[in-house]
């Protein structure tokens, strides 16, 4: 196993700070200084700072549910001087007191609702994969009507501009009171950057909203705006042995939208 990996899961950083760690000379493999090339075996003894880590010493995974609002973006830094996540979670009244947080995917500036953060990059990692095919449902508003036609397309999955782009569920919610707006629920197993506004415009329909409610077992529900909620650990255990065991997390079930 690659170090960086070793290190990210034993719980104490990302990859890549993993690799600053070791750059620095912090970490060493059975009382070897390591390199960023050093490999980890099942009988290898690591040691950051002088104490061994390893992945049954890793701290249990934290997930929390945000409800981002539209305006944020999900970086560590914007050269723009827009609102980051970190800013908002710099806001939030218990700031001092929450745990360092990634996010598991991302909602472009303009999207909103559910945004999940954990302190577990590997777990992070492991829930935006496609291969756990993890559900993600969206409510978007769009101005203009999918035809049946258009429908099946989108149920089958669409090429645009040589970028393949799998088949999703959608289905029409409501119309809007003008008759010019629609609100259609769209499920991913997986997301490209900006897959469902692409879709959408590929079909001649405008995305004017467009709102996550739901991400694996976890839904956004009633939570308002800007609002951080953790997970309770029962939950949070239960994800976790459902994706050891390579079921899709909850009876419900690198992306942007």
């Amino acid at each position: 196993m690659r170090l960086n990996v070793f290190l990210q899961r034993a719980g104490v950083g990302s990859r890549r700070e993993a690799e600053r760690m070791v750059e620095a000379g912090r970490v060493s493999v059975d009382g070897v200084i390591a390199t960023v090339t050093t490999q980890v075996e099942d009988s290898s003894v690591v040691t950051l700072d002088g104490k061994a880590v390893g992945v049954e010493s890793a701290p249990v995974a934290r997930i929390f549910k945000y409800h981002k609002p539209v305006g944020v973006i999900i970086t560590a830094r914007d050269h723009e001087g827009r609102k980051t996540l970190y800013d908002a979670l710099a806001e939030m009244p218990n700031a001092k007191e929450l745990p360092r947080l990634m996010p598991v995917g991302r909602l472009d500036l303009n999207s909103e609702g559910l945004l999940l953060l954990t302190t577990d990059g590997g777990l992070a990692q492991t829930l935006m994969s496609p291969k756990t095919a993890l559900r993600r449902e969206y409510h978007v508003r769009v101005y203009g009507e999918l035809t049946p036609v258009q429908l099946n397309q989108f149920r089958k999955g669409v090429t645009i501009e040589g970028v393949w782009y799998r088949g999703a569920e959608v289905e029409l919610l409501k119309i809007g009171e003008s008759q010019r707006n629609r609100w259609y629920s769209v499920v991913l197993t997986e997301g490209k950057n900006r897959e469902i506004r692409r879709i959408f415009n590929y079909f001649n329909c405008e995305v004017n909203r467009l709102l996550r409610v739901q991400y694996g077992p976890f839904t956004l529900d009633d939570m308002p705006k800007h609002a951080l909620v953790e997970v309770p650990r029962k939950d949070v255990e239960a994800l976790v042995r459902n994706l050891e065991t390579g079921k899709e997390a909850g009876d419900a079930t690198d992306e942007q939208e």
